[in-house]
């Protein structure tokens, strides 16, 4: 299978990025093909909403997106990864996301498998409420097959998410796949 990691943090050595390794490791592992996104350090442009591209076809705007787009549509999974930003997703990966509308229909009917890759410094049991269901919302409208996720509460700087035990859980819901 090819799996399009899909990453959202700024910080490359953050640990929404460490969950994303340790998941690649697994992935590579059981013989899948990795193409990673960083959305985050990408030249892409947040959606306009000018429409030009019909929700099927080009983009008026002229940056990384066109790339990204067809890397996502030779692949068969979407893993989201992203910290935890005031109980949202990143920027970065938001626009990205906002981005998809013009092939809204080419990524709807590819039904992809996803998973959500995610850290909160935060411990409440509510801290991932609005991200899940922001991401359950995604699952249905794009026609996802969610495969699993990791939240991964308490992991406020990469050295507390290293000795959690999320990365281990996210190299594991890649080695399941």
């Amino acid at each position: 299978m090819k799996i399009c990691v899909l990453k959202g943090s700024p910080n490359r050595n953050g640990s929404s990025n460490m969950l994303a390794e340790n998941f690649v490791k697994g992935a590579k592992e059981e013989g899948h093909e990795i193409v990673e996104i960083d959305a985050a350090h990408s030249d892409i442009s947040p959606c306009i909403g000018c429409i030009h591209c019909g929700y099927e076809g080009e983009c008026v705007l002229n940056d990384d997106m066109d790339e990204i787009r067809q890397k996502i549509l030779k692949s068969d999974m979407l893993v989201f990864v992203t910290p935890l930003y005031y109980y949202g997703m990143s920027a970065q990966l938001k626009i990205l996301i906002d981005r998809f509308c013009s092939r809204n229909s080419s990524i709807q009917i590819k039904n992809f498998k996803s998973a959500l890759l995610t850290v909160a410094y935060n411990s409440d049991d509510w801290t991932f409420d609005a991200l899940e269901s922001h991401y359950d919302t995604l699952v249905r409208y794009l026609n996802l097959d969610d495969c699993g996720r990791v939240l991964g509460y308490g992991c406020g700087t990469p050295s507390m998410t290293r000795y959690s035990k999320y990365p281990k859980e996210a190299y594991e819901l890649a080695k399941k796949l």
